[in-house]
């Protein structure tokens, strides 16, 4: 499968290059992404301890954004794979900032339902919710909703752990809301008034 993949982007990019696809994603990135900068030397990949579960590593990922090939790149588990451990981005010759780009591309495939599985968009967004409603992670309703819905087999096992947790103090039944609620309000009202502009 990687072989086809290489010979797919090697055919589009050697038509004219379609850069809108790599100008997005670095325009959605926060920050400065120096994605265009990549230069394709495979460090990033070499450096990724879960490169091996990866349908396409990062630097084949970049390939296509270059090659404007948006469903396929939206489709790929290489941003579900990536876990932020930021290995590649200290090691990339070119400073891009590799995870923050596999975030955005999280967030574009969710908003264009392109993935192949909906366990970790729907972790992702039932994180967001209980940010958004009590300014913090609430990890008992997160466990609890997210082995519910994905792993309902899985939750008796995982129930001595919890309640070990719980016994400790490590974890709260009930959620606890941060004070000045209306300040992350805000501030997530502007961010999403940001991202409608740009």
């Amino acid at each position: 499968m990687p072989q086809m993949t290489d010979e797919r982007v090697r055919a589009r990019l050697t038509r004219e290059e379609d850069l809108s696809l790599l100008h997005e994603v670095s325009m959605k990135t926060a920050g400065v992404s120096h994605l265009e900068m990549c230069i394709q030397c495979g460090t990033c990949g070499g450096s990724c301890p879960s490169a091996m579960d990866m349908e396409h590593t990062p630097r084949m990922l970049f390939a296509m954004l270059r090659a404007g090939m948006r469903d396929e790149v939206l489709r790929s588990n290489t941003q579900w794979i990536c876990v932020s451990c930021y290995h590649c981005v200290v090691r990339c010759p070119q400073e891009v900032h590799i995870a923050d780009v596999m975030y955005t591309l999280k967030g574009m495939a969710i908003k264009a339902k392109l993935y192949q599985d909906s366990t970790a968009p729907d972790f992702s967004q039932t994180f967001v919710d209980m940010v958004e409603t009590y300014g913090r992670s609430f990890e008992f309703g997160l466990a609890s909703r997210h082995y519910l819905k994905h792993f309902p087999l899985r939750l008796p096992g995982m129930a001595p752990m919890g309640l070990g947790m719980i016994a400790k103090g490590r974890m709260g039944i009930k959620p606890k809301k941060i004070r000045r609620m209306d300040q992350l309000k805000a501030i997530l009202e502007r961010a999403s008034q940001l991202e409608l502009t740009s």
